[in-house]
């Protein structure tokens, strides 16, 4: 799948797009949030699940970061009993993360979560996976709602997950794996949790936007 903004593209053209697709083997072609071009369901396969890729899903830029930055992430997570994944996309982390703990997973974009419930059947022997549709910015899960949760993942847009933040902090939540994409955003939601006692015991780095300044990092508080 291609996902794209057209800038005013004509009819003529978007037909010419579509042929061009048809010929290179494209699975789809989004365009404004429309598809413009479909000759199948675009499937991507997320740890150990295939997923059905929804029009406007968020995925990693480069699938060997992604992998490197699931494996952090698991490894980190080792010996939890219950995990949050918040902004969880498709389930990027989540299905690695049910592996070994129960997961539950939100995220705004309900065609993601539709995608990541429907792709639980394609990867049997999980500790349990629950998924709910919810805008984080506007009603992160509070802290009561994390009560037995010891371990929360979250991987925000590049606005941060400041209001998230607040709300794990006040939590029994003992540990946190963030993922970003803007180290500021990172730094300043990360001064949220280091006030309410947690430390940052690691950082690691991914260079995956080749030829750019942006870098990926995924950070690890506990307390």
């Amino acid at each position: 799948g291609v996902e794209r903004k057209s800038g005013g593209l004509s009819a003529d053209a978007r037909m010419q797009l579509g042929e061009i697709a048809s010929e290179v083997g494209f699975a789809r072609v989004t365009m404004d949030g429309e598809v413009q071009y479909g000759a199948r369901q675009p499937l991507v396969r997320v740890g150990p699940a295939v997923v059905a890729l929804p029009a406007g899903a968020f995925l990693q830029a480069v699938p060997a970061a992604e992998a490197a930055m699931a494996a952090f992430a698991v490894e980190q997570a080792a010996g939890a009993e219950r995990i949050a994944d918040l902004y969880c996309g498709v389930g990027t982390f989540t299905f690695r993360l049910a592996q070994i703990a129960p997961v539950h997973a939100a995220d705004g974009h309900a065609p993601a979560i539709r995608a990541l419930t429907s792709a639980i059947a394609t990867a049997p022997g999980l500790k349990g996976i629950t998924a709910e549709t919810r805008d984080l910015a506007r009603r992160p899960v509070l802290a009561v709602e994390l009560k037995k949760t010891d371990t929360v993942l979250f991987d925000p847009p590049r606005a941060g997950a400041l209001e998230q933040t607040a709300e794990i902090a006040a939590s029994q939540v003992s540990r946190v794996i963030g993922v970003s994409c803007n180290p500021a955003t990172f730094a300043r939601d990360a001064r949220v949790l280091i006030d309410a006692g947690f430390s940052l015991d690691r950082v690691f780095p991914v260079d995956q936007f080749l030829w750019s300044p942006h870098v990926e990092l995924v950070g690890v508080f506990t307390r």
